[in-house]
């Protein structure tokens, strides 16, 4: 998305969610969007297998 279609989303599900927001924080918050969706594509193209960050094993606690 561009700046302008991320800005139009995030005003069109603030105004559907009922959340008020000016102009200039429905910038910021695009601006944000853009930022996290830029470093998501970036980590989008790292090859990483399940092997590279295994899940964490629960151990209860002893009693």
């Amino acid at each position: 998305m561009n700046e302008a279609d991320t800005l139009a989303f995030v005003q069109i599900n603030a105004q559907a969610l009922c959340i008020p927001l000016d102009a200039a924080s429905a910038a910021r918050v695009a601006a944000h969007l853009q930022r996290t969706a830029a470093m998501a594509q970036l980590l989008e193209g790292v090859a990483l297998s399940p092997a590279d960050e295994p899940a964490e094993i629960f151990c209860p606690r002893p009693h």
